[in-house]
């Protein structure tokens, strides 16, 4: 598991049921002094995650099929 897909489910769990995250957050949990580097392969984690079915994205409560302008990472809920 990459260090970026692992932050990303680390992040998550530390979160309460249904809580969302920034990809920005996974960023500079992994590279606090230069996490706008780190941001193309957050994004990438993020992608394989959302394939994997292991996360789901939304923004501003709709949810989003992928990756698409700003957006929210959570857990995938019973909903």
């Amino acid at each position: 598991m990459s260090d970026a897909r692992a932050a990303v489910l680390d992040l998550l769990a530390r979160r309460a049921a249904g809580a969302t995250i920034c990809p920005s957050e996974v960023a500079r949990a992994r590279s606090p002094e230069d996490w706008r580097s780190a941001m193309p392969s957050v994004h990438a984690a993020i992608d394989g995650l959302v394939r994997d079915g292991a996360v789901r994205l939304s923004w501003k409560g709709e949810r989003l099929a992928a990756r698409s302008g700003p957006y929210r990472i959570a857990l995938p809920g019973k909903d």
